[in-house]
């Protein structure tokens, strides 16, 4: 397992790193004993990043890797959640991004997660807030958070790049220390690019989720909630079965690609089988088929970079 800086914060990231909203059932359903094992497979492989959120499964996430990561030594992992995003549209708590529910959200998600610190604290998909208050209040708490001792360092994470910029620029420097983004450095999109070089110059270390763009590139495909446009979803089912065609999962080909790139830290994945963990650490290890990956690109075409609205 190759290990990267996270920017200035000096946490040494793995370059894949497990991604826990699956154990929430946020995707498929779940057996709670694959999930907790899932999570131990990924502490063997290597993976020392975990990454969690309140959101995930409504609590039920962080409580389930909680379980997990009681069984295991602290020092082998490093540990990341969010606040600011909670519930559900219907129960009327589905986002509050206030320095009150922030403050309180980071001594909730430690309880849960049977921790008395928490390495990363980020805010979470920020383009459901109002920026200045994320800039003006959410953001300060976790500052005042990470002057306690409470938290090691902060980040915020959203699909929309320019928002993660737009932060980034309002508010004092080394404020925001890392950047979480996903679906934007896959097989069938690599916007994030963009962006690299501006938070390299400002020491914010950047991960990446979602190698298989939320399953756009996997021999399932798309689940039926996907937002994506039609288009793009056929696009990628064609991209599928042709890497099916040639011997080659489109799974190995999108998490090789993925997890190649320096100047990302850590490329987050998520699952709750054991065996899946397994298969990705395989594919992390590897390099891609440049034949096939450039096959992939004609196939997806102009929907490259196409991207949709956050839910």
């Amino acid at each position: 397992m190759e290990y990267r800086e996270l920017g200035r914060t000096g946490l040494r990231l793995s370059a894949l790193g497990f991604g826990a909203s699956s154990l929430g059932g946020v995707f498929h359903s779940l057996r709670e004993e694959d999930g907790i094992q899932a999570v131990f497979t990924a502490i063997e492989g290597g993976i020392n990043f975990i990454d969690v959120s309140p959101y995930y499964g409504y609590l039920k996430a962080e409580q389930v890797l909680g379980k997990a990561l009681r069984q295991i030594p602290r020092e082998k992992f490093i540990l990341s959640t969010k606040v600011g995003r909670y519930g559900s549209d219907e129960a009327g708590n589905a986002w509050d991004y206030s320095a009150k529910r922030a403050r309180e959200s980071v001594y909730e998600s430690m309880e849960r997660l049977g921790v008395d610190h928490i390495d990363l604290i980020n805010v979470h998909d920020i383009e459901f807030a109002d920026l200045r208050q994320v800039c003006e209040e959410t953001l300060p708490a976790l500052v005042a958070l990470r002057d306690e001792g409470v938290v090691g360092h902060v980040g915020i994470t959203d699909l929309q790049l320019e928002n993660l910029k737009y932060v980034v620029e309002h508010v004092p420097e080394g404020t925001v220390e890392s950047v979480l983004n996903f679906c934007h450095y896959c097989l069938c999109d690599d916007k994030l690019l963009d962006f690299l070089d501006f938070f390299g110059r400002r020491g914010i270390g950047v991960i990446n989720a979602s190698p298989l763009s939320m399953g756009l590139l996997s021999g399932r495909g798309a689940p039926a909630w996907h937002p994506a446009p039609a288009p793009l979803q056929e696009a990628c089912r064609r991209a599928a079965a042709h890497c099916a065609a040639a011997g080659y999962p489109i799974e190995r080909l999108a998490v090789e690609f993925s997890v190649r790139e320096p100047r990302i830290a850590s490329t987050l994945f998520s699952t709750t089988r054991p065996d899946n963990v397994r298969a990705n650490l395989g594919y992390a290890a590897g390099a891609p088929d440049q034949k096939l990956l450039a096959e992939v690109r004609e196939i997806i075409g102009e929907n490259f970079r196409v991207s949709w609205k956050n839910t």
